[in-house]
């Protein structure tokens, strides 16, 4: 499945005031890195898979998110946001700023 081409807009539309924002394709989809961290990406799976602190485990309290599994693995910090949590503007900015307040927290990548 190709990442969902209107979602990568949307979340394109919402980073558009922010500096040092390049996109790249991984995980099958579209992620949009600050500095070289990911913070968002359209994945691939649908949805939207965002960075977050891995030590805040009221993030999967939230509706429609799900830790993130590689490979079978659960991976720390990383979230998958189902479809129908992202339908809205209202629902994926929340998650969009999340993402970006995280990756800015983090080292910039040379």
């Amino acid at each position: 499945m190709a990442y969902d081409e209107d979602l990568a807009n949307r979340i394109r539309e919402l980073m558009a005031h922010e500096s040092s924002v390049t996109e790249q394709k991984m995980f099958g989809g579209l992620a949009f890195l600050i500095g070289g961290n990911m913070s968002v990406a359209a994945s691939g799976q649908g949805g939207l898979l965002v960075r977050v602190d891995p030590e805040d485990a009221t993030v999967l309290d939230e509706p429609h998110a799900s830790p993130m599994v590689m490979r079978g693995r659960e991976m720390a910090g990383w979230l998958r946001i189902a479809p129908e949590g992202v339908r809205t503007k209202r629902q994926l900015e929340p998650w969009v700023r999340r993402g970006v307040a995280f990756a800015r927290s983090l080292p910039a990548k040379s």
